[in-house]
């Protein structure tokens, strides 16, 4: 983390030195994160529960995310998602669809910007 400090005043120097060194002061108090981790999980099992059962999915995905998946990975690893249909496709290449999810292909775009509609692209069932 880098912070510019060549265009604070001496006032605002003195302001962030020492709001810092309260923080370091706070987080220095603070026990280590695996153990307070470890004093939650201790107290979950003694009382019956799980960390999920006591936190929902959230905890898990957080669990999963320090092993080295991603918080947004781990939250979908049970969805499924269905595949859609194209909807609309390029006329000079066939290959070329687009479901009518999310931000409009190139193709398509530059179609309309030179005045033709969305609606001429339509895949005919």
């Amino acid at each position: 983390m880098s912070i510019d400090l060549s265009s604070l005043s001496a006032k605002e120097l003195s302001t962030l030195i020492r709001d810092a060194q309260k923080r370091r002061t706070v987080v220095a108090k603070r026990q280590p994160l695996g153990k307070a981790r470890a004093q939650v999980i201790a107290a979950a099992k003694k009382a019956g529960y799980t960390i999920e059962e006591l936190f929902g999915v959230d905890a898990l995905a957080a669990k999963t995310a320090r092993a080295g998946k991603t918080a947004k990975s781990a939250s979908k690893a049970g969805r499924k998602v269905a595949k859609v249909a194209p909807k609309y496709r390029n006329p000079a290449n066939a290959e070329e669809t687009w479901t009518g999810r999310g931000k409009q292909p190139r193709w398509l775009a530059e179609y309309t910007n030179n005045g033709r509609k969305v609606e001429e692209f339509l895949i005919q069932k």
